[in-house]
């Protein structure tokens, strides 16, 4: 019963989108570089990350979200819109009964699934994966065009290009710093150099130890960083146990030696949105303190 419910629900969705063409349509290429073509800019879209969310509120789209997964915690607005699942299962009939016309997703490690069943609902979807901080004002750009919010989205983006240009003004040709990125400390993960936050890093003069390995969130031994032995090791303050704490009892680190163990707001470099240009401007601040601490 459950399945023929969804499948009739399926067809009247489907049905909805056709009776809305004719009017002027929206094309533009999303993060995988599929066009991404609406008839009409969207009024009801779901969000499948926490970082599309704050995208989608940059853009000026806000009352245009209908559905979140987990996670999706800022703006405060946010809180309050419907909750359809989380990054490990949806529900589909929820979704249904909110009769998006525009899906946002973000591809991890269980999401293929879920993707692909949403695809099989006839709604258009953009994937949205910046890999480079110049990305993340291009996404609010074309969210903003795909719900017809550009007088909103366009101004936001420009702040965002304008705030990346200083930074990058200010911290041209910084002397490199050695740097390790710690996600998660069990088992203790990083991030390769196709990773945006290997992109912040570069912004600041940092130099991923770890840019080199083939997968983009790579399992790493505490005896490989030992051999790396970075100038200065980040975590996040969000899902990290040990933190850089951990590290404190490897004197032979020069990251320890100097002092170089920061902690980061993780919502700020974890999630790729409007917030992280924020988050690449203390990661810079930090990588300054650890130039000065060179020498003790």
């Amino acid at each position: 019963m459950t399945n023929m419910k969804t499948s009739m629900s399926m067809t009247a969705l489907a049905l909805a989108l056709h009776a809305s063409a004719g009017h002027a349509a929206v094309s533009v290429k999303d993060d995988d570089g599929n066009t991404v073509t609406l008839q009409k800019p969207a009024q009801r879209v779901i969000s499948l990350a926490p970082h599309v969310t704050e995208l989608l509120f940059a853009a000026g789209g806000g009352a245009r979200v209908v559905g979140v997964v987990a996670y999706s915690d800022f703006p405060e607005e946010a809180k309050k819109v419907a909750q359809v699942g989380s990054n490990r299962e949806l529900d589909l009939e929820r979704i249904i009964a909110l009769k998006p016309d525009l899906f946002v997703v973000w591809r991890h490690g269980s999401s293929e699934r879920q993707i692909e069943m949403v695809r099989k609902l006839g709604v258009p979807v953009f994937h949205s994966e910046p890999h480079k901080l110049e990305d993340i004002a291009d996404s609010v750009d074309k969210l903003g065009r795909l719900m017809g919010t550009e007088d909103a989205a366009r101004p936001a983006a420009a702040a965002l290009r304008s705030q990346l240009a200083s930074l990058r003004s200010r911290y041209a040709n910084r002397p490199p710093v050695r740097s390790f990125y710690q996600v998660w400390d069990k088992p203790l993960y990083t991030l390769n150099g196709t990773h945006i936050v290997t992109d912040a890093l570069r912004l600041c003069g940092g130099e991923n130890v770890f840019a080199r390995l083939a997968v983009t969130a790579p399992v790493v031994s505490v005896e490989g960083v030992l051999q790396e032995n970075p100038e200065a090791i980040f975590a996040t303050a969000e899902k990290n146990y040990g933190g850089v704490n951990m590290w404190k009892q490897y004197g032979m680190i020069t990251a320890v030696r100097n002092d170089n163990l920061f902690t980061i707001d993780g919502n700020l470099l974890n999630r790729a949105g409007p917030r992280m240009i924020a988050g690449a401007a203390v990661l810079c601040e930090k990588l300054e303190l650890a130039r000065a601490h060179r020498g003790k």
